[in-house]
């Protein structure tokens, strides 16, 4: 497939690679681990991070554009290794703008303990409704086959047996590899909720080490600091022109 529209190419190439640069610069991927990625206006295609190139030495060309179907176009490079993974949770909801995945170390030990994080204040509660889940875990079979397409599966079989909402829970642990996270905005502000998905799992591990009985915050508070940002009524901030 050939893109038509150049201009929104380069657009894409350039955003997605700012947002690479402020994933790395913000200390949430070492070496050459994660990736952002981000869809067409479209749907047609979308540009992610290519495979095993250091976050200083790339440049906005190097950001490859696929299809879908994992197809390469208009380049010469590999994707992202993850780029299966990303094309599924594209087709879950058509909402979705950005992906992020990293390995940052906090949503990682969650990941790594098969626990999802629970939702034990209004940190949390701002950002995401309810306990930002962890999945099952891969079967053999579908590690030793599609891998990265399985890794997908797992999320989108997480969500729709748990009747998650993509938006509402706009981001997922991969049991035993790392978290997920994706906006219906822009790159940028999926590598922000990429932030805010390590620190709040950096507050939930230290609540539990102080009060290991904690649980779950008050779900009327939750459910209040949820709607004043994201509700049909929300408040926070300044009133857009």
């Amino acid at each position: 497939m050939k893109i038509k529209d150049q201009n929104e190419l380069v657009s894409l190439q350039k955003a997605v690679l700012e947002a690479n640069l402020l994933l790395y610069n913000s200390k949430l991927a070492l070496h050459t681990w994660g990736n952002v990625s981000a869809i067409s206006k479209d749907r047609s295609y979308y540009v992610i991070k290519p495979s095993g190139i250091p976050y200083e030495k790339m440049q906005f060309s190097d950001m490859v554009a696929v299809d879908l179907e994992n197809n390469v176009l208009e380049s010469d490079l590999n994707p992202s290794s993850d780029t299966p993974t990303h094309s599924l949770i594209y087709k879950a909801d058509s909402r979705i703008k950005a992906i992020v995945h990293t390995h940052s170390p906090f949503t990682v030990a969650w990941a790594q303990a098969g626990k999802e994080i629970p939702a034990l204040g209004t940190t949390h509660a701002d950002n995401f409704f309810g306990s930002i889940p962890c999945t099952d875990s891969l079967s053999d079979e579908q590690i030793n086959g599609e891998y990265e397409h399985n890794t997908g599966i797992v999320i989108l079989d997480h969500f729709a047996k748990n009747k998650l909402d993509f938006i509402a829970t706009p981001a997922v642990l991969v049991k035993e590899h790392g978290p997920f996270c994706w906006s219906n905005k822009s790159a940028e502000d999926a590598v922000k909720l990429a932030m805010t998905f390590e620190e709040v799992a950096k507050m939930a591990l230290y609540t539990k080490l102080i009060n290991p009985l904690q649980n779950q915050a008050n779900p009327v508070l939750q459910k209040k600091h949820y709607d004043r940002k994201h509700g049909e009524t929300a408040y926070y901030g300044q009133k857009k022109q």
